[in-house]
């Protein structure tokens, strides 16, 4: 798109406001409406023929509901996007992927946890000039490129959707600039990961919170299994049995030389209690059952991805791969951590991203 393009499409945007009596500043909170049907008319199909289907500002806030056809997987896929502050200017995209549930079970991502739900993303990207993109959908996939369709989980080209599929229609959309990064908290870590090992001049920093990203070794592999079959997957349809080699090729600790040049920031908790896992804390509301959940559930999680998350950091150490590594002091798998990573990564992408 030209300058005087844009320009124009300012301008037009700023008349259909003022007829409507609808501030003009701040033109994407005030019209979301407007900002998806812009985005829509400016979607491309990308080089593989997926497409965006609709756009539409079902709130709350300024978030666009964008349905885009995987061709890999042969169905739509709800992608629920804050649009940067100006969304006629250009702007870098942050992907937030969820975590074992894909964000819900179903396509409205306002009924499940995840990234818009259960942190403040809603209100803290508000005036910042980046994208945010959050796929829904994918629970118990790992985000991967799975070998064989599967009763439970269905056809799932993940890997394929997010670096290849989307990507080129959000910039279309959304006017982005190409230079992205991604962040995903527990099974998404490992996904994170592969999608920068995949698409490295696209997604030029990772951050990965409480996550394992060791999938081949006995104990890698029968975490996957465990997490898989807990939503009705079969791991055989996702990478063979333990001796296929997909499940080396799909190890990010294996393959970390792929991650040099690209930003790294991982965080975890180690399952001791924290600041935060009390009964006023985040998400507890003085139920006594959810913290109780919390403090046994959320700490044996944390209490592993903590040994996880030192392998990893031994292991980018050994190639001499810079990487930044954030070990509480204590706290357990749970959102309250997780919207503070949020925000501390973002400090160290956001120079990244700007236009």
């Amino acid at each position: 798109m030209t300058v005087l393009h844009s320009m124009l499409r300012r301008l037009v945007l700023s008349v259909v406001l003022a007829a409507a009596g609808l501030p003009v500043a701040g033109a994407a909170q005030a019209a979301p409406d407007l900002v998806a049907a812009r985005a829509m008319d400016a979607a491309r199909p990308a080089p593989n023929g997926s497409f965006a289907v609709a756009a539409a500002a079902n709130g709350p806030g300024r978030v666009i509901d964008l349905t885009v056809h995987s061709a890999a997987m042969n169905r739509p896929v709800t992608v629920a996007v804050i649009p940067a502050a100006d969304p006629e200017a250009p702007a870098g995209a942050l992907y937030l992927i969820n975590g074992v549930d894909g964000g819900t079970d179903t396509p409205d991502w306002r009924e499940g946890s995840n990234w818009f739900t259960k942190t403040d993303a809603l209100d803290f990207f508000v005036g910042k000039q980046a994208t945010v993109v959050m796929p829904i959908g994918g629970a118990g996939t790992f985000y991967t490129d799975w070998q064989s369709d599967d009763p439970g989980t269905g056809r799932n080209r993940w890997l394929t959707f997010l670096t290849t599929e989307l990507p080129p229609i959000i910039d279309s959309a959304f006017h982005g600039t190409g230079r992205d990064a991604v962040a995903g908290l527990s099974m998404a870590s490992s996904a994170v990961f592969r999608m920068a090992q995949e698409a490295p001049q696209r997604f030029r920093m990772v951050g990965s919170f409480s996550g394992c990203v060791q999938t081949s070794n006995p104990a890698g592999q029968a975490m996957v299994a465990s997490i898989v079959t807990a939503r009705r997957g079969n791991p055989l349809n996702m990478w063979g049995p333990p001796t296929d080699p997909a499940w080396v090729a799909n190890d990010v600790a294996l393959h970390a030389e792929r991650l040099r040049g690209i930003g790294v920031y991982v965080s975890t908790g180690n399952g001791m209690p924290g600041p935060l896992d009390t009964l006023d804390g985040p998400g507890i509301e003085q139920r006594p059952i959810k913290l109780a959940d919390q403090l046994v559930i959320g700490g044996v999680l944390d209490g592993i991805t903590v040994v996880c998350t030192k392998l990893l950091r031994d292991r980018l150490a050994a190639l001499d791969i810079p990487a930044e590594f954030d070990f509480r002091p204590a706290g357990t798998h749970s959102w309250g951590y997780w919207e503070q990573d949020m925000h501390t990564y973002w400090e160290r992408v956001a120079p990244l991203l700007a236009p």
